[in-house]
């Protein structure tokens, strides 16, 4: 029995890394940590407990964490500090090191924050620092649907991966598969309808193999969510191309609320460099689901990731990568750049590419993502949006997005608190100065 009078009066200092699964998973926490009496430290207080959920995908990441947690202990020195998240899963050890961490909480662990945080302030806890099962272990399913300070909700449909790429240590750091039932994560959904939500972003490591742990099918996930009443906008954080089906593509198309917008992982545009990488598909498959969504929505917005210089990525392997991509009708390329990851079969790879290398190639894949971002904002100058807006920090611009997810901004001098989380119907106007947005006329 967890005694919840430890908690009352107690204030809380979060910090995420990564990936909109970790925000999903701190704004949880934050929820339940609140409903026990702790409240959020605003800037300047002193916490009692300091969360830190980190990521682990690059070097640099790890990097970040590190950073992130020397300053939270830095900045809240008599506070209680728990690390999770991957960066917490590969390297517990070294993070239970790190002067000031009280508590490393793995994959598997991190669902029972509340337990140990019980456990701790009761002396019951043991001197072990550092928490984690083996990759084979983590076998808790953590439910997480909640906007944190945000307008969106963040539902979290599954976690683990089963794909073992070559150049990644997230299976290492999240598991396996796994996933809830339809019937929770639609009470979940419902549950953010009644508390006023109108969008839900649906995430997880790998949402496209929904249904490992009970059967179920993903397209069957999106049809249950869409007869949600009250819920306006779904949209689906990131998809595998070859899980990326022709059914659910046509569904999200006619469907209510499912939102013209995807967000596809390509990695490499080179068929060499796919294989090298173990990914489940070739660029043709990939071409082919791109056009596939544009025929259906020809509005659609298409994010992409990509990474450079991985571990047999010739010049002409990259060529082949930055060719593809000029010529394939996407919006915007989410570039990064490959990083050595301890563990890893790619490291078995004989041909590396230097840093500057990297760079370069990185800075090439950018400026071509900002030409077919801009092009594809400016051809919707003039034209009626829906737009839902998100509150703006006292003196700052408010900003949504539309259905297809084009940022959209309203200037300061015309931001109006009341039009936080509305669905209000706008004219697009001309690029922002930091052609990042486009002006919303109301």
């Amino acid at each position: 029995m967890i005694d919840t009078s430890a908690f009352q009066g107690k204030r809380a200092a979060y910090y995420t890394l990564g990936c909109k699964l970790n925000f999903s998973e701190t704004s949880t926490f934050g929820k339940l940590l609140h409903d026990m009496g702790v409240r959020t430290a605003q800037k300047g207080e002193q916490a009692d407990i300091c969360l830190i959920n980190t990521c682990s995908v690059t070097e640099v990441a790890d990097h970040k964490c590190r950073q992130a947690i020397h300053r939270m202990v830095r900045n809240h020195p008599d506070a209680f500090v728990v690390v999770t998240g991957c960066y917490a899963q590969l390297e517990a050890d070294v993070v239970s090191k790190i002067e000031g961490v009280d508590l490393v909480l793995g994959s598997d662990e991190k669902a029972n924050l509340i337990q140990y945080l019980s456990e701790a302030w009761s002396g019951q806890l043991s001197g072990q620092k550092a928490f984690r099962q083996k990759t084979k272990d983590i076998r808790t399913f953590a439910p997480s649907c909640s906007k944190g300070n945000r307008t969106r909700y963040f539902l979290k449909v599954q976690d683990g991966c089963d794909y073992f790429c070559t150049y990644c240590t997230i299976p290492y750091a999240r598991g396996f598969s796994r996933n809830p039932t339809i019937a929770s994560l639609v009470r979940q959904a419902e549950e953010a309808a009644a508390e006023g939500g109108k969008e839900i972003v649906l995430t997880g490591v790998n949402i496209g193999d929904f249904g490992k742990t009970t059967g179920e099918r993903f397209i069957d996930l999106v049809k249950a969510l869409d007869e949600v009443e009250g819920i306006k906008r779904y949209r689906i954080s990131s998809l595998e191309p070859d899980l990326l089906s022709d059914e659910l593509i046509a569904y999200c198309a006619a469907s209510r609320a499912f939102m013209p917008h995807f967000h596809i992982p390509l990695q490499s545009g080179s068929d060499t460099v796919l294989k090298l990488m173990h990914r489940h598909y070739d660029a043709q498959l990939f071409a082919d689901k791109i056009g596939c969504i544009k025929t259906l929505m020809p509005e659609a917005f298409i994010g992409v990731d990509v990474m450079v210089g991985c571990r047999g990525e010739t010049p002409e392997c990259f060529e082949e990568t930055f060719d593809f991509l000029k010529g394939l009708d996407v919006t915007q390329l989410h570039v990064f750049p490959y990083s050595e990851r301890p563990g890893t079969s790619a490291l078995s790879i004989p041909y590396t590419v230097s840093d500057k290398d990297k760079k370069l190639r990185s800075k090439r894949l950018l400026a071509l993502s900002d030409e077919k971002t801009e092009a594809f904002y400016t051809r919707h100058i003039g034209q009626q949006a829906e737009v839902l807006f998100e509150k703006a920090p006292r003196g700052k611009a408010m900003h949504g997005f539309t259905r297809n997810y084009i940022r959209v901004e309203l200037p300061a001098s015309e931001a109006d608190p009341g039009l936080d989380n509305q669905l209000v119907n706008v004219t697009l106007g001309e690029l922002t100065h930091d052609r990042q947005a486009l002006r919303a006329i109301i």
